[in-house]
């Protein structure tokens, strides 16, 4: 009995120390957008995919409404009962519209398809210019503008009038003293929308470029006369956040997260010299953790890159991140770069030397300069949409944005289901040893699986040009009879589920155990496998 316990233990600190998934592959989707369920590959090269925009980008045009002059942050949903497209988004007034709580509004669209959308006619802000709006939400009309606009639905909440939620940046009262920073509200249908009484829940530096942080008990706010006599008032709160969020939830860690711009320093001390990304977690949307720095730019970023803002979600046990890389030597433009990460701590830039989307070369284009990821891509069955708003003038914009030759807009690019990245073989593999050299010719070897409950493993490949087999080995990698390249059915053609098969075999045929699943790939390209 002492020897069986000793042997378990063993065996269970021999997994621990490997890192291995205690998980079934039952239900799961292994995306080869890392190495993390990969043991091993060789001859072989991991390739992004960039997304397709849509050819009717963007899909809303800015300037068809008076205070529709600029659009920024987005936030997309659909329904999957109805399939019914909501969207929120940034629109940008400025001083023309004379209120300042007009100035920096939330404006709504639907959508049957995702593509074509409307602006419904709602009277619940009238203005002086006009007595209907697609306006949803105005700001607090505080020192500064209102700014982003983050909404979730929470499909478990027990009260109907918090099912949508929002967050966003804004300035309220607090005490005796305006600050700004993360505020929310709440809505039954994403269109009637009630603010939490009390804000920020957190506060945000502002103003205050170059100078040193505050001693600890010193006051953070102060005033200043500049050489214009004007009044520059300055908010200086160490290690916080800035002027943009995206909320998600995390259904690892069961709670709601944002990411957003957090403050760093410059090599001198210097304070708000570039955004890197930071974060914050809250279990009830309201009360939330004080910001923590998560990622900085480092020594393989160019001198003037920053992260303008870090949209991220969850999905098939990764997190993602839309990174809008800042450029500020072009006017503040914005390239959309790919994260990948376990945790949502630790992120993975392999592809940061290739953008993940672009932005367009055109300068008669909206999204020349400025794009605005967020952190609600919307999934359908065989495609995965990026929705995100954009204006050819740079991310600070100041006047310009009311010039008439800014053009912005919401566009849309697309990919194929899980294709984030793909494997496929390199052009030739001629090592030493090697008995002779291979063309297009490499192999994926996953780590230990147990495939108890698997009835059928789908291949997400593009092989129109070649093939790729599917075969099983056993923890120890040796081969399983009937399961192995040779008894394997050819995938070939491009397909998100080739369907894996064997001449006599079945996978549920198999006896309890762990094994590796290697695909043989043949001018091929592998995105995905999933096991159903």
């Amino acid at each position: 009995m002492k020897r069986a316990t000793a042997v378990l233990g063993l065996l269970v600190c021999i997994l621990e120390a490997r890192g291995d998934d205690p998980k079934p592959a039952l239900g799961r989707t292994l995306l080869f957008v890392d190495d993390h369920d990969i043991l091993y590959r060789s001859g072989t090269q991991r390739v992004m995919t960039q997304p397709t925009r849509h050819p009717s980008s963007p899909l809303l045009v800015a300037m068809e409404k008076r205070w529709e002059t600029a659009i920024g942050w987005t936030s997309i949903y659909r329904d999957p009962k109805t399939g019914k497209y909501q969207l929120w988004y940034q629109a940008y007034f400025g001083k023309r519209a004379g209120d300042r709580k007009f100035y920096c509004v939330v404006a709504y669209a639907e959508s049957k398809d995702g593509i074509v959308f409307e602006r419904p006619e709602l009277d619940l802000f009238p203005h002086k210019e006009f007595a209907k709006s697609n306006i949803v939400l105005l700001s607090n009309g505080g020192y500064g503008d209102r700014y982003c606009n983050s909404v979730v639905v929470d499909e478990n909440e027990k009260d109907p009038a918090k099912r949508y939620k929002m967050a966003y940046y804004d300035w309220s009262v607090d005490g005796e003293r305006e600050y700004a920073g993360l505020h929310v509200a709440f809505s039954p249908d994403g269109i009637h929308w009630t603010k939490h009484g009390k804000g920020p829940l957190y506060k945000t530096s502002y103003g205050g470029r170059g100078l040193s942080a505050p001693f600890e008990g010193d006051p953070t706010y102060t005033e200043t006369v500049d050489a214009k006599k004007v009044v520059r008032r300055t908010w200086m709160i160490p290690f916080s956040m800035s002027d943009a969020v995206d909320v998600f939830w995390d259904p690892v860690r069961r709670c709601w997260v944002i990411y957003g711009k957090f403050w760093i320093s410059a090599p001198d001390g210097g304070h708000a010299w570039k955004h890197a990304m930071g974060r914050t977690q809250s279990t009830d949307f309201i009360h939330w953790t004080k910001p923590e720095l998560i990622l900085a730019p480092d020594d393989r970023d160019p001198p003037w890159a920053e992260f303008h803002t870090t949209p991220v979600f969850h999905y098939q046990d990764r997190y993602f991140c839309l990174n809008q890389v800042m450029d500020r030597r072009i006017k503040q433009a914005n390239n959309i770069e790919l994260m990948t990460s376990k945790d949502g701590y630790t992120w993975d830039r392999s592809f940061r030397d290739t953008y993940f989307l672009p932005r367009s070369e055109k300068p008669s284009l909206f999204d020349s300069r400025s794009m605005y990821t967020n952190s609600t891509p919307i999934v359908l069955e065989d495609e995965i949409r990026f929705y995100y708003g954009a204006y050819s003038m740079g991310t600070i914009g100041g006047k310009k944005l009311t010039e008439k030759d800014q053009r912005s807009g919401v566009g849309m690019a697309s990919i194929p289901r899980d294709r984030f990245a793909g494997i496929r073989p390199v052009a030739k593999s001629d090592q030493m040893t090697i008995r002779k050299p291979l063309e297009h010719i490499g192999q994926i070897t996953l780590k230990a699986l147990d495939l108890k409950g698997v009835k059928e493993i789908l291949v997400n490949a593009d092989a129109k040009d070649g093939v790729v087999w599917a075969e099983l080995l056993n923890e120890e990698g040796y081969r399983i009879r009937g399961y192995c390249k040779e008894d394997a059915a050819p995938l070939e053609g491009d397909s998100l589920r080739h369907t894996v098969a064997w001449k006599e075999k079945r996978v549920e045929e198999l006896p309890p155990g762990r094994y590796l699943l290697r695909l043989h790939l043949n001018k091929a390209t592998a995105y995905a496998v999933t096991f159903r």
